[in-house]
């Protein structure tokens, strides 16, 4: 009988097929394979992402066991994405996980994909101290959280229309660049200045709204090409510049607005856009204006990885919460 506690990770949620070995706490190997089929597409296709998830899966968990020098006989556990995410592609790894949990008469752990961005950020120290407000921002959510716990969450707020991750690509789209657009928007960013004014939406609450910043974006963008039809090529940084600020600005004053509610001071990142440079000066500076502790997860557990199925596995693994082999995908999973 193995002394420690091994479990095998699979995250399938979207485009990324993903495998992790975590051994009592600690990541010991992590294997992904991106789909890039995509990006001449201008976007994740639901039916392309499933068939390639069918054909990685089973050579991204053998390297993922390899590298972890683990054997399937020395497994504790086999954890999986539940959900939010693609149907399709979350089917492929529920279906996987279940059958292989079966196989070797191992329990079965459902992972929540937000709740795992959140706990990325236990995968390396320091660890954030309870509790803590969590901004989850990627390219399907953008939602403040309240952590109480490592399985205790609950969001206070989230976007009423598109993610700020989405904010980023549309806009770069309209600005000529490949999906995903983001990390090449903060790229171009880092060499403008934020001269142009985007409007920030006036939500009440802990709410936010991207899709009117888009629009504007878009009617500015319209404008100035009349009047000089290389208006986007001749100011292209300091357009990515004012459009990554106001996306950032509109993310933090909701966030300073949280911490002043619950009167808690220390902030976490986490999902894609918390590797964007813009948004984490942005939280720095406040930080040490506020006396605020901030933390956020490396950034190649920022995008989506199995390790932060992994860590989210081990503390449900401690917790002994584990699913029947009837548990099925669920694509809008609610927290």
């Amino acid at each position: 009988m193995h002394d420690s506690t091994i479990i095998l990770a699979i995250e399938s949620s979207c485009d990324d097929t993903a495998a992790s070995v975590i051994r009592d706490g600690k990541i010991i190997s992590q294997s992904l394979s991106s789909q890039l089929d995509h990006a001449k597409y201008g976007g994740v296709i639901p039916e392309l992402a499933s068939r390639k998830h069918e054909e990685l899966i089973l050579p991204v968990v053998m390297e993922s066991l390899r590298n972890a020098d683990t054997t399937q006989e020395e497994l504790s556990a086999v954890a999986f994405t539940q959900g939010p995410g693609l149907l399709g592609a979350l089917i492929v790894g529920t279906v996987f996980a279940k059958g292989l949990a079966h196989a070797l008469d191992l329990p079965l752990i459902a992972v929540h994909h937000m709740q795992a961005h959140v706990l990325s950020n236990f995968i390396e120290e320091p660890h954030p101290e309870f509790p803590f407000l969590c901004l989850t921002i990627s390219g399907g959510h953008t939602q403040i959280v309240k952590v109480k716990d490592h399985l205790a969450m609950k969001v206070i707020g989230q976007t009423r229309d598109d993610a700020a991750g989405e904010a980023f690509d549309k806009i770069g789209k309209m600005l000529g660049m490949d999906y995903p657009a983001g990390p090449e928007l903060d790229r171009l960013a880092a060499l403008g200045h934020p001269i142009y004014e985007f409007p920030e939406p006036e939500i009440d609450g802990l709410d936010f709204s991207f899709s009117g910043l888009k629009t504007a974006v878009k009617y500015f963008l319209r404008d100035q090409i009349k009047r000089d039809p290389s208006f986007i090529e001749n100011h292209l940084h300091d357009i990515c510049a004012s459009v990554q600020d106001r996306i950032c600005s509109i993310l933090m004053h909701k966030v300073i607005l949280a911490s002043e509610q619950t009167s808690i001071k220390t902030i976490a990142l986490a999902g894609g856009v918390s590797a964007n440079s813009g948004m984490r000066e942005m939280l720095e500076q406040e930080a040490s204006s506020r006396s605020w502790k901030v933390h956020y997860p490396g950034k190649k557990y920022c995008t989506d990885n199995a390790s932060m199925i992994a860590i989210t596995a081990h503390y449900k693994y401690l917790q002994r919460e584990f699913v029947t082999q009837e548990v099925q995908a669920h694509p809008r999973m609610d927290w």
